[in-house]
């Protein structure tokens, strides 16, 4: 009988060492994957703002040599990155495909002129540069207007900033919950053997010695947890690069590994010093009550 009942306590301490360690690597993969949105922040935001961009309408009566000077500019300047011609003709089509009628027929003429359709640059998306812009463009006397969105590119910028400030306190508050989850379960799995301490603590061992052990188990669990949680996402990372390709990408992932397993390392071996020493100045009567 006795065997058994010792097999059984053998088999709960593993159990409970299992699930602690499977507490922190979920606390350490949640901890990564905000720390993988942080390092692919700026892609997002640029994948946000790849469809900002203006129209240069071109007066009908331009020279065809000067509207490919023009587009030619347009396709070198540091703010472009791209700059495409659209001819009178074609931006009929367009426009025919989106109504579902010839206006042309009714007009009796195509009232469209030609344009040149630019993208921006990420850092040149904001409406301050793009009026900059605007203002340098006006310098050719054949174009006719410059027209962007305003109330697209003031949405756009407005919610990335917003995005920006949220996403920081999300992670400020996400890294005190983790440093919480990670001391506690330190500290339950520690709490189960506050007799043992105890007991070392009256036979003479030292705090030092007592200490060791617990804190060397507690950095190891981290350790493992820290392994298995990269692992995790590292292949996460691989799956969404599958079918978000242009806005998750492996930047970064030494960094967050290497923070993984340094805040991993760091958080369970105080935790795990603290709570040794919480049990080696209580009172033996308060030793079962005291968490």
């Amino acid at each position: 009988m006795e065997p058994k009942q010792k097999k059984n306590s053998v088999w709960r301490v593993r159990g409970a060492y299992f699930l602690s360690v499977v507490s922190i690597t979920m606390v350490l993969l949640m901890l990564g994957l905000v720390a993988l949105m942080l390092f692919n922040a700026k892609k997002l935001s640029d994948y946000a703002k790849k469809n900002i961009g203006f129209t240069v309408f071109i007066e009908n009566d331009t020279k065809q040599a000067e509207i490919d000077r023009l587009e030619n500019a347009l396709q070198i300047a540091d703010y472009s990155v791209s700059a495409e011609f659209v001819s009178k003709e074609q931006a009929a089509l367009i426009m025919k495909e989106e109504l579902g009628k010839d206006f042309t027929k009714i007009l009796g003429y195509n009232s469209l002129p030609n344009s040149i359709e630019v993208k921006l640059q990420p850092e040149y998306t904001s409406e301050d540069s793009i009026i900059v812009i605007k203002n340098r463009l006006h310098r050719f006397t054949f174009i006719k207007d410059v027209y962007y969105q305003k109330s697209l590119v003031s949405f756009i910028n407005e919610n990335i900033r917003k995005m920006s400030s949220v996403g920081l306190v999300i992670t400020a508050f996400l890294l005190m919950i983790a440093i919480s989850l990670i001391n506690n379960t330190v500290r339950l799995s520690i709490f189960s053997k506050r007799l043992l301490i105890r007991t070392a603590q009256l036979v003479g061992a030292t705090g030092a010695y007592i200490r060791k052990p617990f804190v060397a188990k507690s950095v190891f669990s981290g350790i493992i947890s820290a392994s298995m949680s990269s692992l995790i996402l590292a292949g996460t990372i691989l799956l969404l690069q599958e079918n978000f390709g242009d806005i998750i990408t492996v930047q970064g992932l030494i960094e967050i590994v290497v923070f993984i397993f340094v805040f991993g390392i760091i958080i369970t071996g105080f935790s795990g010093r603290f709570a040794v020493n919480k049990y080696l100045r209580l009172k033996t009567d308060d030793l079962h009550f005291e968490y």
